[in-house]
């Protein structure tokens, strides 16, 4: 429910933070050939001249737009607090939430105390039903515990909410984490032990019994990790679609009570559920069974303080920030706590805090220019899809329907949530997290049965990303990325088809990546495709796998081809009809130079623009094991040394490195 997202100078930082969405020439390094390395053509000097604040694990465009945007949240959040009881009720929500995150000395004071019932329920349990109705009662919390029990669409019925039963559980961020037998993953999962212990010691353990809880917390996530499907294999929609009747599910988990634990979590009733990942909840069930008591109790009680730390007082959040920030990601220094807390008011009531953002952040016009920005590209990929040669016509027939039916989402919901019976005031600040979490829990499980609702935001506005849902086939772009340097109403076209058009044409192609393309029109997963032609499309996705898997980061460690294949196909595609797009609408105006610069090098020189960012080798690391994205290096220079059309931009000749072999170029749209 919650999203977790230095220059040298004042100056630089300043200049930063007002640049439009055009061609900076100061964070050019011309003493690169465009032809050798575009990123560094194109950001070179701006990398060298910045570096990542010691609160941050990355430092990029992304990052420095954010530096704005949750001031103008701040401001909001401020204001709201400020009028207290003669606010508005969705101002007295968000002002009562950020307050009681603010009042740290009643944070600290309080300590563990407010999570005290919590705990003594997990002390009381006596047997694997116990363990069950815990599980449960975590769940309505928000907390993975175990495994995930959620609402979404049925995959192949998009239009009615099913129940979804998936693997989970796990503390560290993927399964390698516990599998790999290299001495950098032995080392951290002892670190990991060592954190745990810590963490139990401020509930009041001894050092003796918090070291050998962490044991067997290990040991029992250990098994969950290896009963869990990899990333790669969970790209494939197939393997997690095991729709079954409740009664199915006792022959891979025996006995295990469902129908109580169900209950429990406050679902409503249903006779069926997908159950992902079959194999997993068996492993589960035997854990259940085999184990004792008393290593589940050290895993929820770990789950729990895990969980709930950052609301916690300091000891709890300088040892959750030392393990999960410092060590796992290379962070030296934690965001202030404005920052932090206002991170959670928008996570937990964003669309309360989104509709003060838009009033006075997000002007209408800038919805205008960018819905046209979505028809161009939509109109550039139509034209794309009627000519491509490997795709024969009865496929490209169903795919321009699939296109035609994008619904397309700008800026923020035409619906707005309703809290109203969230409860939230000035008391302990965990307590308000909590009733937060139970009340989203409450919120989505009570749509299972229910016909899927359209208007539904999985972003909140302020957010400063976009996705594809391929459940819906529809595209979203929030309120909070529709600024510079990703769009600017007032910069030249060739620089927003750069940046934002890329980004649309990433978010629309993902309905036709390796994974998307499996979805029809409505959104159910249904085989369009004909054998010819996705033997066609596979057999170029197997070369953006190869292409990608050579990559490497500066320890040697390589990018997983096959894990970021959707991410990558959609970044190839999305700039491809970006420039598509900004070709059709330059037809008939003058293409003037700006600062030396054609409009198709500016193109570029924005594309690269927007993937400019510093990085900690920590986090490149564990983004690498677990994002299913490229390092931003690559996002950049593998879609365009496959493309045509910015050798020409850039007369880059044939044996250059932004120049891939002939043989080896992908092309797919």
């Amino acid at each position: 429910m919650r999203k977790s997202v230095i220059v040298a100078g004042l100056a630089a930082l300043a200049l930063a933070l007002r640049l439009p969405a055009s061609v900076d020439p100061t964070t050019l390094d011309l003493s690169v050939k465009p032809q050798d390395d575009f990123y560094r053509y194109a950001n070179g000097a701006w990398l060298r001249s910045n570096m990542i604040p010691p609160e941050y694990t990355s430092w990029g465009s992304a990052q420095i737009l954010n530096l704005s945007n949750v001031e103008h949240l701040r401001s909001l959040c401020e204001a709201a607090a400020a009028k207290g009881a003669s606010g508005s009720a969705v101002e007295r929500r968000v002002g009562d939430l950020y307050a009681s995150g603010m009042d740290e000395a009643a944070v600290n004071a309080a300590g563990a105390a407010p999570i005290q019932p919590e705990l003594d329920l997990i002390k009381a349990m006596k047997g694997p039903a116990d363990v069950m109705a815990e599980i449960a009662r975590l769940h309505t919390l928000g907390f993975p515990a175990g495994f995930l029990f959620y609402d979404s669409e049925d995959a192949k019925n998009s239009e009615v909410e099913i129940a979804q039963l998936r693997q989970g559980g796990l503390s560290l961020p993927d399964r390698d984490y516990y599998l790999n037998d290299d001495d950098k993953s032995k080392a951290l999962r002892g670190q990991f032990v060592e954190h745990m212990s810590r963490m139990l010691q401020l509930l009041g353990d001894t050092p003796e019994a918090a070291g050998s809880a962490a044991q067997a917390i290990l040991r029992l996530e250990t098994s969950l990790a290896t009963a869990s499907l990899s990333m790669e294999v969970l790209r494939n929609p197939y393997a997690s679609y095991h729709k079954m009747p409740l009664a199915d599910l006792a022959k891979y988990t025996g006995d295990l009570d469902w129908v109580a634990y169900f209950k429990a979590t406050g679902a409503p009733g249903f006779d069926s559920v997908n159950f992902q990942q079959p194999d997993f909840f068996k492993a589960f069930a035997a854990q259940i069974a085999s184990l004792p008591v008393s290593d589940w109790q050290a895993y929820l009680r770990w789950n729990l303080i895990h969980n709930t730390a950052p609301y916690l007082s300091e000891p709890f959040v300088q040892e959750n920030f030392h393990f999960y920030n410092q060590i796992l990601t290379g962070t030296t220094k934690l965001l202030p706590r404005w920052k932090r807390v206002i991170h959670e008011v928008d996570g937990d009531i964003g669309e309360d805090l989104g509709q003060l953002y838009v009033a006075q952040y997000f002007p209408p016009e800038a919805k205008v220019k960018v819905l046209k920005l979505v028809g161009d590209l939509k109109a550039a990929l139509r034209a794309d899809l009627a000519t491509l040669p490997w795709m024969d016509d009865a496929t490209r027939a169903k795919a321009i329907e699939k296109l035609d039916a994008i619904a397309v989402k700008v800026g923020y919901p035409d619906v707005w949530r309703d809290y109203s019976t969230l409860s939230i005031d000035r008391g302990p600040y965990v307590l308000n997290v909590l009733r937060a979490n139970a009340f989203e829990v409450h919120r989505t499980l009570s749509k299972i049965g229910k016909a899927v609702d359209k208007t539904e935001w999985h972003m909140t506005p302020p957010t400063l990303n976009a996705y594809y849902n391929r459940a819906r086939n529809e595209i979203v772009f929030p309120a909070g990325i529709l600024q510079p340097p990703f769009f600017d109403p007032n910069a030249d076209d060739a620089s927003n088809y750069g940046a934002i058009g890329a980004i649309i044409g990433h978010e629309m192609t993902h309905g036709f990546d390796d994974a998307g393309r499996q979805y029809d029109p409505k959104g159910n997963l249904a085989d369009w495709w004909t054998p010819e032609s996705a033997s066609r499309f596979k057999l170029r996705s197997v070369g953006i796998v190869k292409q990608f898997s050579d990559y490497t980061i500066e320890d040697g460690l390589h990018v997983f081809g096959e894990r970021t294949q959707g991410e990558n196909i959609a970044d190839l595609g999305g700039v491809k009809i970006a420039y598509a797009a900004l070709e059709n609408d330059l037809q008939g105006k003058p293409r003037a130079l700006i600062d030396g610069f054609t409009p198709e090098q500016r193109f570029f020189i924005s594309y690269a623009s927007a993937w400019r960012k510093l990085i900690r080798p920590e986090t490149q690391r564990l983004l690498v094991k677990s994002d299913p994205h490229s390092p931003s290096q690559f996002r950049c220079n593998g879609p365009l040394s496959n493309l045509d059309e910015f050798a020409a931009a850039f007369n880059v000749p044939e044996g250059a490195p932004m120049r891939r072999p002939a043989a080896d170029r992908v092309t797919i749209w």
